[in-house]
C-alpha cells in the first residue's frame, strides 16, 4: 500500500504531528491547480510542518440531476501529483467512513448566503460542502487549511462557518491557476470538447474585459478630476482636439461613484457574443458581489468586489471569479 494514503480515521489520527498542519480538502482529479494549493500549503508550515491532502467526493453536494457518477476518480494520479508537490498523507476515505450511519441527519446550514448565485442553481449544494468541511477539519485537525479562490463563494462560506462557529483554524486562499488561454484550471475541463472549449474561453474574457473597464473608468476619472472644475477640462481638451477625451470627462464627471454597471456591461457584452457561438455558451449568471455575504455590489460601491460568471458549454457547467478592487475614485 503506498506509504501516503489512508483511508480510515483511526489511521489518520495515528498519523504523528510534526510542527504546524496544513490541510488541502479535494474531491481527487487533482491537476495543477490542486498541486499549488499542496504546494502552497508546504511553503505555509515549512519543511518541518505536515501537509494533509484529503480525497472524497461527497455524495452531499451533488444534486439529483448533477453529474456524481461521472465525477472523475482517478487516486493513482492523484497520488502521485500530491505527492510531487510535497504532500505527507493523502486521506482518502470511504463513504461510509465519513458518513457513518448513512447520510447525516445534522448538517452545517449555509444560511441566507449559500442560496445565492451558486446556491439559487444548486438548491443544498452549500449545506453539503459546508458539512463535509466541518467533518473533515474535525477529522484531520489542522492549523491552516487551504482553498482555491476559482470558488470564491464556497470559500467565502467557509471562511464565514469557520468565524461564526469558532473554528480553531486559519482559512487561506490561493489565486486561481489558469491554463495559458487563460482557462481557469477545473477537473470538469476534461469533458469539453474542442469547440466547447473554445467558447468555454469567453468565461475568462469576459472577466478580463471587466477588469479592464474598471481600470479604464480609473483613468478617466483620474484625468476629469485633474482640472477643479471638469467642464473647464472637458473645454481644454476639446480646443486641444481631443474629442474623445472631452467626451470622456464628460461622462465620468456626469456619472460619479465606482460604476459596477460599466464593469458588469463589459463582461457581459463578451458573454453574450459567445452566446452566438457554437457551441453557445449558455449563461447562468454574472455578478459583481460583495465577498463577505456575496450580495450585489451597489452603483457607489467600494471596496474590494468579485466579479463572478457561471455558465455551460455542452453539458458541462463552468464557474470562474475575478477579484477587483473599487477605489474611492475608481
Amino acid at each position: 500500500m503506498n506509504r501516503l494514503l489512508l483511508h480510515t480515521a483511526e489511521e489518520l489520527h495515528g498519523l504523528p504531528r510534526a510542527g504546524r498542519r496544513a490541510v488541502v480538502m479535494t474531491m481527487g482529479a487533482l491537476h495543477e491547480g490542486h498541486a499549488t494549493l499542496i504546494r502552497t500549503a508546504r511553503e505555509q508550515v515549512g519543511p518541518g510542518g505536515q501537509v494533509v491532502v484529503t480525497v472524497f467526493v461527497n455524495p452531499l453536494q451533488f444534486g439529483a440531476n448533477e453529474d456524481l457518477d461521472r465525477y472523475p476518480r482517478t487516486l493513482d494520479a492523484d497520488l502521485r501529483i500530491a505527492e510531487g508537490a510535497g504532500a505527507d498523507a493523502v486521506f482518502a476515505p470511504a463513504v461510509d467512513e465519513v458518513y457513518q450511519g448513512g447520510d447525516p441527519q445534522v448538517r452545517i446550514s449555509a444560511g441566507p448566503m449559500g442560496e445565492r448565485l451558486e446556491g439559487a442553481t444548486r438548491p443544498g449544494h452549500f449545506d453539503g460542502m459546508l458539512t463535509v468541511v466541518a467533518k473533515l477539519l474535525h477529522l484531520t485537525r489542522p492549523d491552516l487549511a487551504l482553498f482555491g479562490q476559482k470558488d470564491a463563494q464556497q470559500l467565502a462560506l467557509i471562511r464565514r462557518m469557520v468565524t461564526d462557529l469558532n473554528f480553531p483554524v486559519e482559512v487561506v486562499g490561493v489565486p486561481t491557476v489558469r491554463e495559458e488561454d487563460g482557462l481557469a484550471l477545473s477537473s470538469r475541463n476534461r469533458y469539453l470538447s474542442p469547440a466547447e472549449r473554445h467558447t468555454a474561453l469567453a468565461l475568462s474574457r469576459a472577466l478580463f474585459a471587466g477588469q479592464d473597464r474598471l481600470a479604464a473608468q480609473a483613468a478617466l476619472r483620474a484625468r476629469a478630476e485633474a482640472s477643479p472644475a471638469s467642464d473647464e477640462r472637458a473645454s481644454a481638451l476639446a480646443r486641444l482636439g481631443e474629442i474623445r477625451a472631452s467626451a470622456d470627462a464628460h461622462a465620468v464627471s456626469a456619472a460619479g461613484g465606482g460604476l459596477p454597471d460599466g464593469v458588469r456591461a463589459a463582461a457581459l457584452h463578451v458573454l453574450e457574443e459567445a452566446g452566438r457561438h457554437e457551441p453557445p455558451l449558455v449563461l447562468d449568471y454574472l455578478a459583481l458581489v460583495d465577498p463577505k455575504d456575496f450580495t450585489e455590489a451597489g452603483p457607489g460601491f467600494t471596496g474590494q468586489a468579485v466579479l463572478a460568471v457561471a455558465a455551460k458549454v455542452g453539458a458541462t457547467r463552468l464557474i470562474d471569479n475575478i477579484p477587483l478592487e473599487f477605489g474611492a475614485h475608481s
